[in-house]
């Protein structure tokens, strides 16, 4: 049997330490990163009045009219107004309210016989309650006392004085404004901000 030499020996071992040091720096040093979560904001409409399946409905991206009323199983037994954008985008909070308009029994001074109704669509905001249940800020210069008392610590007296702070001021222009109002200050505006938003007065 042969022997290795004591320099063939000295190359092996080095040659293992190499071995382990890359099989270190690979797998424990430098593992791989973890895949990249997805994350997204979830776009909250609610659809209710004159179709199938009303509801709130949740969608990864802003959605458009059509799309909306499409989750919603569309609309019953009617067909939409001629000039209603069904590309309009929606944005999160949106309440669409479908209602049915009758035919007209009169058209261009003739007798209106056998067309379909049509339906009336309308854009508004949803209720405080449904707003907050997803964490959607409420309009500071729309809200009301009632909707203001629905925010944690937020009471009757402090809802009121944003009111009136709101009415005497001609609205707010941002939401830091909410420091000015008597009993907020800068340590309850730090918890509250996050509940608000402000669009045009």
């Amino acid at each position: 049997m042969k022997h290795l030499s004591l320099g063939q020996q000295l190359i092996l071992s080095l040659l293992a330490l190499a071995l382990l040091a890359i099989l270190y720096l690979t797998f424990y040093h430098s593992p791989l990163p973890p895949p990249k979560e997805e994350t997204y904001s979830e776009i909250a409409i609610e659809v209710v009045g004159e179709v199938h399946a009303p509801g709130i409905y949740l969608f990864r991206n802003s959605p458009t009219l059509k799309e909306v009323i499409h989750r919603a199983g569309g609309v019953k037994g009617a067909f939409l107004q001629e000039n209603t954008s069904l590309s309009d985008v929606l944005e999160s909070g949106t309440r669409v309210t479908i209602s049915r308009e009758p035919p007209s029994s009169v058209t261009n001074g003739q007798p209106n016989r056998g067309n379909p109704d049509t339906v009336r669509i309308k854009l508004g905001r949803m209720g405080a309650n449904k707003l907050l249940v997803f964490s959607i800020p409420l309009d500071l210069n729309r809200v009301s006392v009632e909707d203001l008392c629905l925010v944690p610590g937020i009471g009757e007296s402090l809802a009121r004085e944003i009111v009136d702070y709101r009415r005497r001021k001609g609205g707010f222009r941002s939401v830091e404004e909410l420091k000015n109002v008597t009993g907020i200050g800068e340590q309850n505006w730090k918890l509250f901000q996050t509940y608000f938003k402000v669009t045009s007065p």
